[in-house]
């Protein structure tokens, strides 16, 4: 089930443009027929206002200023009913001043204006009683709510500015110590890898080469088997201390697990075992397997083992296999094949083709295994990347 989220639109262009068409719908309301109807002049400045009001979020100060002096006559008009509204435009201005800017000088001139422009519409609508306190509490009401307004807005703005930036230090701390906590555990586990396989890998080299040296006399088959067993627990050793290396490094695809120029020899030496083990194998390797990073080498190296120890476990010694390690598209293909039978071919759901699977998976290839009219195949292609300065020099 695919779960698609839609981005939330944004209603602020349509919360600007609001008075275009609130604005001639109050005046249009205003309108009685034989009682009263909106002046021209009141129609044409309050357009005016509500043009100008939707540029607000890009000039807060001047179009507050603007709004508080088209405010002086329209107060002063004979108003009625909602078109009475029209003026208080801008205290809403005021209002978004307060909340936009964080300099006082702004907020004490929109504030300055507006007081001015409130002061004029209540002179006009009755001068000769303006010196009394309703004067001053109207005064308080119209200009102190929308900048007490503005101001708890920008604080909340702030707020969640704070809160937005407290968020994203503590995600980086997490991430921080999820990556110490990570590094630590690479740390310990190669320790233990250390301590123990290491140990043990070592220990089995050094006895299988005192056997050599106790049984120098014994048949020369005995010999070769000891060579074999010898040759394969260094070479395990030797992957096992690469391998400690890169527990130890976070930049994993950064260490050079298996050197460039050492890719077609460690193929050489699995079919070379493969042969040991009474198979008939015909290879065709190219020698410059360049282009490669160091998990793109390590992944065709497991292929071509992985696919090789298949054929050793579930086909007849002496059956015919084909390896082909060569390049293709800008890449790396590899085939093995093999003349074995389909019962004994490998467990599709085994543990190794799984592997297999993850490992190319994961460097951006591609991986078919399946029967064949003969017997088992393995074809796999491994996307290069642009080799960097000197790396094919290592």
């Amino acid at each position: 089930m695919v779960i698609e989220i839609r981005p939330r639109r944004d209603l602020r262009p349509l919360v600007r443009c609001a008075p275009l068409v609130l604005v001639p719908l109050m005046l249009f309301a205003s309108d009685f027929p034989g009682e009263y109807q909106v002046p021209t002049d009141y129609w044409l400045l309050s357009v005016a206002a509500a043009a100008i009001f939707v540029v607000g979020d890009r000039w807060p100060l001047p179009v507050s200023v603007l709004l508080s002096a088209l405010a002086v006559p329209l107060f002063a008009a004979d108003a009625w009913g909602l078109s009475e509204l029209v003026p208080f435009l801008g205290a809403v201005s005021l209002a978004e001043v307060a909340m936009r800017t964080h300099r006082t000088w702004q907020v004490v001139t929109a504030t300055a204006c507006w007081t001015a422009a409130v002061l004029a519409g209540i002179w006009a609508d009755g001068h000769a009683d303006f010196w009394r306190p309703a004067t001053a509490v109207s005064t308080v009401a119209y200009v102190g709510l929308p900048l007490l307004l503005g101001l708890y807005l920008r604080a909340q703005r702030d707020l969640a500015v704070t809160y937005r930036a407290q968020a994203a230090a503590a995600e980086s701390r997490r991430v921080e110590a999820e990556l110490h906590a990570r590094a630590a555990e690479r740390s310990a586990l190669a320790r233990e890898l250390h301590d123990l396989v290491a140990h043990h890998m070592a220990s089995i080299v050094l006895r299988i080469g005192v056997a050599r040296h106790v049984l120098a006399d014994a048949d020369p088959r005995v010999h070769g088997v000891l060579d074999d067993v010898h040759a394969t627990a260094s070479d395990a050793l030797a992957d096992i201390r690469r391998l400690l290396v890169a527990l130890r490094d976070p930049a994993l695809g950064e260490v050079a697990l298996v050197e460039s120029d050492a890719v077609p020899t460690e193929i050489e030496a699995a079919i070379e075992r493969t042969r040991a083990a009474g198979f008939t194998v015909t290879s065709e390797v190219d020698r410059d397997l360049g282009g490669l990073d160091a998990i793109g080498r390590l992944t065709l190296l497991r292929v071509v083992q992985e696919s090789l120890t298949n054929v050793m476990k579930h086909v007849d010694p002496g059956g015919a296999v084909v390896v082909t390690v060569a390049r293709r598209s800008a890449g790396i293909a590899v085939r093995v094949t093999d003349s074995g039978h389909d019962a004994g071919a490998p467990n599709p759901a085994g543990h190794g083709i799984i592997g297999m699977g993850e490992r190319v998976e994961l460097v951006g290839g591609t991986l078919d295994v399946g029967p064949t009219d003969r017997g088992w195949e393995v074809d796999a292609w491994l996307p290069g990347v642009s080799v960097t300065a000197g790396e094919g020099e290592k």
